[in-house]
């Protein structure tokens, strides 16, 4: 494209980067410091059922201990957390009198602890802080606890994200709840601690990874660093993704995964789009796993987007070093990498019926990613890419 082609109104933008991380193996060691700098003296670890029992949540509890740190332990979260779940951890967090939160996991332990730590002094409903114009000034800044993020996970990035996604179960709708604070002031990626991941649960969150990449870079949107960050994301993904899941103790592809996972997040400030709309009303409505169903949705909203991201799909091919660079032949990568990895191909293979599609696509339509999807959309749009993934059938 020459640049008597280009608008330059529209070469504007709004640009936000993460915050500190302390990234690489060992760095769980740096956790009471990085809590005591924030002035933390009683914090809440705040994970999932799973890890809870385990060895890595237990040692850094006693580490913190033998800092002079006692810590609490939340774990009261459900896989897509709810809002009964923050309600909860707010009154653990009251009662004991904490002043700090370390949010602790994968997406869930993560999104529960940011919104605990966000609503621990706040006066209004969570639902009133909802990812919807200027909801987020409502807040209290300073009833907002300082956060520590430990991952454990390598797919949502919420560690370096300033919103966290909360099923409301009354109206049964994922809500992404928004504050510039929910950003973590410390982030410890510490690669050790995705080393015992299941391969299905490493594919899964992966995709998620490679999902927030990609959709932040076919978004629409001067944002040219978001998009330098988004396709190197992407490269990690694919050449060290299949590694991670084959061989879950190598280190090196647990590093660059974990790394991958934080770019997806900081890229996607950029916008998401329709492969995230679909899947926040399919995972409410049928509590499927949040990475595996973006995998799913992947190829079929990609199909329906190509006359919107052609070019920029070639540009992306020849960067992956893809033969042939081409639409098609990330195309043809996405479809390999699904296969390798097992992700179904079919929506109906995660249990979702045909029943509620214009119901799905009404939610969906009003989904806060659906506006930077790279074609406008609504719900027949929708409709259109949910019974293809329903139907297997792409392009």
């Amino acid at each position: 494209m020459t640049s008597a082609a280009i608008n330059p109104a529209t070469l504007k933008g709004t640009w936000n980067y993460p915050t500190q991380v302390l990234f690489g193996p060992g760095r769980i060691k740096n956790l009471a410091r990085a809590c005591q700098s924030l002035g933390m003296t009683r914090p809440l670890l705040v994970t999932d059922p799973g890890l809870a029992g385990l060895a890595m949540v237990r040692d850094a509890i006693a580490a913190n201990e033998a800092e002079g740190l006692p810590t609490g332990l939340f774990s009261d979260v459900r896989p897509n957390p709810v809002g009964r779940n923050v309600a909860d951890g707010v009154t653990a967090y009251k009662d004991g009198g904490h002043d700090g939160v370390i949010a602790f996991g994968g997406g869930s332990g993560l999104d529960a602890g940011k919104a605990i730590a966000f609503m621990s002094g706040q006066s209004r409903p969570i639902w009133d802080f909802e990812d919807v114009g200027d909801n987020w000034k409502r807040a209290d800044p300073d009833g907002i606890a300082p956060i520590v993020a430990v991952p454990t996970t390598a797919g949502t990035g919420s560690e370096v994200g300033r919103a966290s996604v909360i099923l409301d179960e009354d109206s049964h709708v994922k809500k992404i709840i928004f504050h510039p604070k929910f950003l973590p002031a410390t982030v410890i990626s510490d690669p050790e601690l995705t080393l015992g991941l299941p391969p299905h649960i490493t594919a899964a969150t992966g995709m998620d990874a490679l999902a927030h990449c990609l959709e932040a870079y076919c978004a629409p949107g001067y944002h040219p660093m978001a998009e330098g960050i988004a396709v190197e994301g992407m490269r990690l993904v694919k050449d060290w993704l299949p590694t991670a899941v084959e061989d879950g103790s190598n280190l090196v592809a647990r590093a660059h995964m974990l790394a991958a996972a934080s770019m997806g997040a900081t890229a996607f400030q950029k916008g998401l789009g329709a492969i995230h709309s679909l899947s926040h009303p399919v995972g409410a409505l049928y509590d499927t796993h949040h990475g595996l169903t973006n995998a799913v949705f992947m190829p079929y909203v990609l199909a329906f987007n190509r006359p919107a991201i052609e070019e920029r799909m070639g540009r992306l091919a020849a960067w992956l070093g893809l033969a042939k660079p081409s639409f098609g032949a990330v195309m043809d990568w996405v479809m390999g990498l699904r296969e390798e990895l097992k992700i179904p191909h079919r929506l109906g293979e995660l249990g979702v019926g045909d029943d509620r599609v214009d119901e799905i696509a009404e939610m969906a339509a009003a989904d806060p990613t659906a506006p930077t999807n790279p074609i406008p959309i609504g719900a027949p749009e929708l409709k259109t890419m949910l019974v293809a993934a329903l139907e297997g059938r792409v392009g």
